[in-house]
């Protein structure tokens, strides 16, 4: 996965870039799950990529220091988009990652969901009557051999 990182009126450490690596990639895992039937890979470019911005928001009617991280992460058919809004950075991106792995689990439940429901649907299209099947027995008897 790649992870974009842009900072809004904070300075961007080493230590910063390295805990949102950390962090975000964790998600990685539940997106291996995912995508691994869709075909969005095309050996250049990244299956996925993750949008994430840190900072400070404006001042006014604020007091203290408060911090936001927001990530967005585009997958087939949705976007998924995560903001808060803490008074430590690292809590911030720490809820962010959390907020963006439940999302990311329903993702998968919902896409399993839809795939059982295709999959009943094509069975019910491809069950016969029961008027409509040819019992050999029966007509092997009625023919006489």
């Amino acid at each position: 996965m790649r992870i974009v990182i842009k900072a809004t009126k904070v300075n961007l450490t080493e230590n910063l870039r390295e805990l949102i690596q950390e962090k975000i990639s964790s998600l990685e895992k539940f997106l291996e799950e995912i995508l691994e039937k869709e075909d969005i890979f095309d050996g250049q470019k990244p299956r996925t990529e993750a949008f994430v911005e840190v900072g400070k928001p404006s001042a006014h009617h604020r007091k203290g220091k408060v911090f936001y991280a927001e990530c967005q992460i585009p997958l087939p058919g949705k976007e998924l988009r995560a903001i808060a809004e803490r008074k430590s950075l690292e809590m911030a991106i720490t809820e962010v990652k959390d907020e963006l792995q439940r999302q990311l689990k329903k993702y998968k439940g919902s896409q399993k969901a839809q795939q059982k429901r295709n999959q009943r649907r094509a069975k019910k299209d491809f069950k016969i009557s029961k008027s409509a099947r040819f019992y050999r027995k029966g007509r092997i008897r009625e023919e006489g051999m």
